[in-house]
């Protein structure tokens, strides 16, 4: 039977893709504090976050989840959530492999909010297409 930690780890590995893929301008699990770092780019606040997520450079996609570790962190009640898989982008034949590390902080009404989200793509295919979009555009 799983135990609580990983029975909350994957109620918000699913609901935070889910968030993703779908509408990611409803993405609001950062608070002030929150640290966002996305393929070594430090991002702080929520606000900031919110513009970093929705202004990456593709629109449209869909994520494939491998994996989903899950531990109990040293702020009570918190935990640290280590998903891996693939990222599909909209028009593109072979999916981008990445990692995230999530710290997710309860909140007073039972909640939790991401603490600290460190995303990696792992190879460099991925990073090349993230970082160059066109690059994959049809010539």
């Amino acid at each position: 039977m799983e135990d609580q930690v990983e029975v909350v780890a994957r109620a918000f590995v699913e609901h935070y893709y889910n968030l993703f893929d779908s509408n990611r301008a409803s993405l609001s699990l950062y608070q002030l504090s929150s640290i966002l770092s996305f393929e070594g780019q430090s991002i702080i606040g929520a606000d900031q976050i919110q513009q970093k997520l929705s202004g990456l450079p593709f629109g449209q996609c869909q994520h494939f989840i491998s994996t989903i570790d899950s531990q109990p962190s040293v702020v009570a009640g918190s935990i640290i959530v280590f998903v891996t898989g693939s990222l599909k982008l909209l028009h593109e034949e072979h999916p981008l492999k990445f990692s995230q590390m999530f710290q997710l902080i309860p909140t007073l009404d039972g909640t939790f909010f991401v603490q600290n989200d460190i995303f990696r793509l792992t190879t460099l295919e991925s990073w090349l297409l993230l970082n160059n979009p066109s690059l994959s555009q049809p010539k």
